[in-house]
């Protein structure tokens, strides 16, 4: 057995909690498929270290680049990414080798006293929600106007542990953060609500982790490829082409959940749908559309450009630039 086939795989991953947790689950199924010892490296990037705002320092790819110039330098053999940080252009000398099936996709509120959203919004002084995300923050305040209230949505950044601690310091009344997260890290329990997806919906690619590599590695892509789930490449290819579409026409907040519909556990059709809106709430675009699921990749885009165009006729493109927090 040569050198190579016993060395161990190098994970490359981002140091946060969160990141080496579901890191590790991954290294772990690795090393059951392949026999070898995976190690984690841990990479600083820039968007773990920068304390402004993810929408001044560039927005998703600054999770992303360091540990993309480490693959690309050889040295790691590949990496875990949360889909949602990837950027919407995949480069030609990576290989997405993976997705695999995806966590709870929703959005959730850790509150004061176990409150839900509408308890919150309910109550005689304002609440303050803090959330970094544009995206969080138009659809809460486009909620809290349907219950004929009003909200403070509070930018705030920071890992997990972070945020929460908001809440428990008094700070704020309510943090939203991804499900998913939570459970990787075994603290969904302190999750006061799930936000159905009627009301909020996810970032594009939410709860899906991503597995790359180099090109040229191609046995280790079919390797790590067995991990992959279909369907829920299927959703978040969809996903994800609908944010590239709406990024070129429109810098607002997008959310975008693909999901597949199941009649008898048959699956029969995948239904995909857009939010775009101001992060005030006033002004909300949201459409949605259901196909069969799609068979490939440039089927998946197909869908998530078609319902892009409906968006942008309806008036996506003329929340352009409406980003003020």
């Amino acid at each position: 057995m040569n050198d190579t086939s016993t060395r161990p795989l190098r994970l490359g991953t981002r140091r946060s909690k969160l990141a080496m947790a579901q890191s590790g689950q991954v290294a772990e199924a690795v090393r059951q498929l392949t026999g070898r010892p995976v190690e984690l490296v841990e990479i600083t990037t820039y968007g773990d270290v920068s304390r402004e705002s993810l929408a001044q320092i560039g927005g998703t790819g600054v999770f992303v680049s360091a540990l993309r110039d480490a693959l690309l330098a050889g040295e790691i053999d590949f990496a875990v990414h949360s889909l949602k940080d990837l950027p919407t252009a995949q480069p030609d000398e990576l290989a997405l080798a993976a997705i695999p099936p995806r966590e709870d996709p929703r959005d959730v509120l850790i509150a004061r006293d176990g409150l839900t959203f509408d308890a919150l919004a309910a109550q005689s002084t304002v609440a303050r929600i803090g959330t970094g995300s544009p995206r969080r923050m138009a659809q809460l305040n486009a909620w809290a106007r349907e219950l004929g209230k009003e909200i403070e949505t509070v930018p705030i950044r920071g890992n997990i542990d972070t945020r929460i601690g908001y809440v428990t310091s008094g700070e704020l009344d309510a943090v939203v953060l991804a499900a998913a997260g939570l459970a990787r890290i075994g603290r969904s329990a302190e999750v006061t609500q799930f936000l159905e997806t009627d009301a909020v919906l996810p970032a594009p690619g939410q709860g899906a982790l991503a597995i790359e590599c180099a090109m040229t590695n191609a046995p280790l892509a079919a390797t790590l490829a067995e991990l992959d789930d279909p369907f829920t490449r299927a959703a978040v290819t969809a996903e994800r082409s609908l944010l590239a579409a709406l990024e070129a026409g429109c810098s607002a907040p997008v959310g975008a959940l693909a999901d597949l519909l199941v009649d008898e556990q048959v699956v029969t059709e995948m239904r995909l749908r857009g939010v775009v809106g101001t992060t005030d709430g006033k002004t909300l675009v949201q459409l949605s559309t259901t196909g069969p699921v799609p068979s490939s990749s440039e089927e998946a885009v197909a869908m998530g450009r078609e319902l892009a165009a409906a968006m942008l006729d309806k008036g996506a493109a003329g929340l352009m630039g409406e980003r003020a927090l």
